[in-house]
């Protein structure tokens, strides 16, 4: 009990201690992007007249602000581990939380999606890459994220000999070589479903927040303290940034972001065994990137005819007439309820 404790304790600490931090550093961060003028780029080319015409007047709005999140996990990462080594101290021991285990994998993954995504937001801000300002086109996108999930999917295969997929009240199913092939889907899917969720104030960033957090509890119920102390040094930076990203956000996210954080979210469900639960802790990334599906399909097979008015499909709550704020907190708590359903059929499964 003693121990269970001490790493509740530890969790709640470096939460804390992120939220403080991301906080305190924010200020700096946001000066630097308004006085180099690293704002969106708003599209305006003809290819979405109902997006553009809401979105318009956010037109120069800084974008990166995702570096807030994966740059303090990342000093976090770094500052305990290498304080452990050097460092005579306990309390430094007690607080690193980066093992090869269980954190290294998701932390490369952060680093390395994230400097990608900050590639593509620099195109963005520059008015270079796809649709004149878009950033890398989607093509690229997807090659380069498949890459990093295939070293990934390769890292989990070879190296921790992983080929198990868990099925909630059945049981782990040995699938062999085409655990590669789920692990890139899974991996891909959430960072583009993460990345369609990111077009209003506060959205990802909040839905983003309820899907580290229940992944930080599915973690600690495994027993994988350094993993949920990850997530909670995630949920803390993300509590800072949605400070400031509530509408009307001072930044946005931007892919450096939303592409990383769901990325890494989809790892931390392959490394949790629990990819068939990520579905119910991310319903709302789930329905904003079938209601893309959907249209692009309609559009494709009907002649042009849409489903929604724009999408994803907060947009087309948008162009009916729902403000910003109501669409954004209608999701943040549809994304709690999913993802308290998610915690539940855990438990259960875990329990039976």
């Amino acid at each position: 009990m003693f121990m269970t404790d001490f790493y509740i304790v530890k969790i709640l600490f470096l939460t804390t201690l992120s939220f403080v931090f991301t906080m305190a550093w924010t200020p700096g961060l946001t000066h630097f992007l308004y006085k180099y003028k690293l704002g969106k780029k708003i599209r305006n080319n003809g290819s979405t007249p109902v997006f553009t015409k809401m979105h318009e007047h956010k037109t120069g709005t800084p974008t990166m602000g995702g570096v807030l999140v994966w740059g303090t996990v990342l000093v976090f990462s770094l500052l305990f581990f290498y304080l452990s080594e050097f460092l005579p101290w306990e309390i430094f021991k007690n607080l690193n939380f980066l093992s090869r285990g269980e954190t290294l994998l998701p932390l490369g993954a952060l680093v390395a999606t994230a400097l990608v995504g900050l590639v593509d937001d620099w195109y963005d801000v520059r008015g270079k890459g796809s649709f004149g300002g878009g950033g890398l086109k989607v093509k690229h996108r997807l090659l380069i994220y498949t890459a990093i999930a295939l070293v990934g999917a390769w890292w989990f295969y070879s190296k921790l000999g992983w080929d198990l997929l868990h099925i909630p009240f059945w049981g782990s199913v040995e699938i062999g070589w085409l655990y590669i092939l789920i692990f890139i889907l899974v991996i891909v899917a959430t960072a583009f479903s993460v990345n369609e969720t990111d077009g209003l104030d506060g959205l990802a960033g909040g839905t983003l927040l309820i899907a580290f957090g229940a992944y930080g509890v599915i973690a600690f119920t495994l027993g994988k303290y350094d993993l949920a102390a990850f997530c909670g040094v995630i949920a803390g930076a993300l509590l800072a940034f949605l400070w400031f990203n509530i509408n009307p956000a001072r930044f946005f996210m931007g892919d450096t972001g939303s592409m990383s954080l769901g990325v890494t979210l989809g790892v931390i469900a392959m490394l949790t065994n629990t990819v068939l639960i990520l579905p119910l802790i991310g319903f709302i990334f789930v329905i904003e990137s079938l209601s893309v599906i959907i249209q692009v399909s309609s559009k494709k097979l009907r002649r042009g005819k849409k489903v929604f008015l724009s999408s994803p499909i907060h947009h087309h709550f948008e162009a009916k007439g729902w403000s910003e704020p109501k669409i954004v907190m209608r999701a943040w708590l549809i994304a709690g309820v999913s993802a308290a359903i998610g915690l539940v059929v855990f438990l259960l499964d875990k329990t039976f």
